[in-house]
């Protein structure tokens, strides 16, 4: 376990100091074509710029051990409880643009248009690129994509429909032990149920592409810094974004939706591979937030997605900077 309050404190010495200010947050909203989800929502951070895109959410029937450690019963109460319908699950999925230093850097890609996500849903997901366009950001631009993890809908947004780059000038950085476990076919006997079909996934995505491999606790691009978060993959990786004195951290897949995995810190989501350390690293990573009161982006989180965290009882709570969709 290497996220320590140390490591969240490390940032970035030479950033700007100016930071994360609710208050001066604006929204872009454009309706493109072919797409059933709008989300561009940007605000400025120090010098730099965050944009944070919707590639949609999806709703499904609860699978049986979708909370792998409680009844389904149980887990249905609480998903009932945030107003979805009886027996259904939804989740949303918010990867980011940032500007900074220079450069225009991606964090995740969403579920992909070009691997038949947003046809196959008819346009519940795979909007991020249709999202980009509403934000006027052309894929060539983008610099550098930061993969926080291997799972698909972190991934597949890497490519297009005929299978060419979707970020054809970026430098792909990936987790160094995330790339070397997914790589390595003697590990799907290690995986869980539902991470042992995602091995032919990864061969699929990254077949073609040119990665580089990253540490954690190290500077991945201007400004961000890479911290592991393991147990949800073996290489799953946060990133504090700082500026100056001000830092604010994306997440990724530490929880799935905060209304049940941040109450119930203890609740085991099935596709964490390692439960038991995703849970030991969910509770270490919010109470560093709510002890630095960090801002806190997450790729599931409803949309905008960011907002700080607060204790609650035995578990946490999300209060939301503000909600606009």
């Amino acid at each position: 376990m290497q996220f320590t309050r140390r490591a969240a404190l490390a940032g970035v010495a030479a950033a700007a100091a100016t930071g994360f200010n609710p208050l001066s947050v604006s929204e872009s909203r454009a309706q493109t074509a072919g797409s059933s989800t709008t989300g561009v929502y940007r605000y400025k951070f120090g010098d730099g710029e965050i944009i944070q895109l919707l590639d949609g959410a999806r709703t499904f029937p609860m699978p049986e051990k979708f909370v792998a450690n409680v009844s389904k019963e149980e887990a249905a109460a609480a998903y009932e409880g945030l107003y979805m319908p009886k027996g259904q699950v939804t989740i949303s999925f918010s990867p980011l643009i940032v500007n900074m230093g220079g450069k225009v850097i991606a964090i995740d890609t969403g579920n992909g248009n070009g691997l038949g996500a947003n046809a196959a849903t008819k346009g519940a997901v795979g909007n991020t690129r249709h999202n980009m366009a509403a934000a006027g950001i052309d894929p060539k631009s983008v610099d550098i994509v930061l993969i926080s993890h291997f799972h698909g809908d972190h991934i597949n947004g890497l490519k297009n429909a005929d299978g060419s780059p979707a970020y054809p000038n970026a430098e792909i950085k990936v987790p160094a032990a995330e790339q070397a476990f997914w790589t390595d076919e003697s590990n799907q006997s290690k995986a869980n149920g539902p991470n042992k079909g995602n091995f032919a996934n990864v061969k699929k995505v990254f077949e073609g592409l040119k990665t580089t491999p990253y540490e954690a606790n190290k500077e991945v691009a201007p400004g961000i810094t890479s911290v592991a978060t393991p147990g949800h993959t073996p290489g799953h990786t946060s990133f504090v974004i700082a500026s100056g004195a001000k830092r604010l951290v994306v997440q990724g897949d530490i929880t799935n939706h905060p209304g049940v995995f941040m109450k119930n810190p203890g609740w085991h989501l099935m596709f964490d591979n390692d439960a038991a350390l995703s849970e030991t690293t969910r509770r270490k990573f919010y109470e560093m937030a709510v002890a630095e009161k960090m801002p806190v982006i997450g790729y599931h989180f409803p949309f905008p997605a960011a907002g700080y965290v607060e204790k609650d009882g035995t578990g946490y709570r999300l209060v939301q900077v503000h909600a606009l969709i």
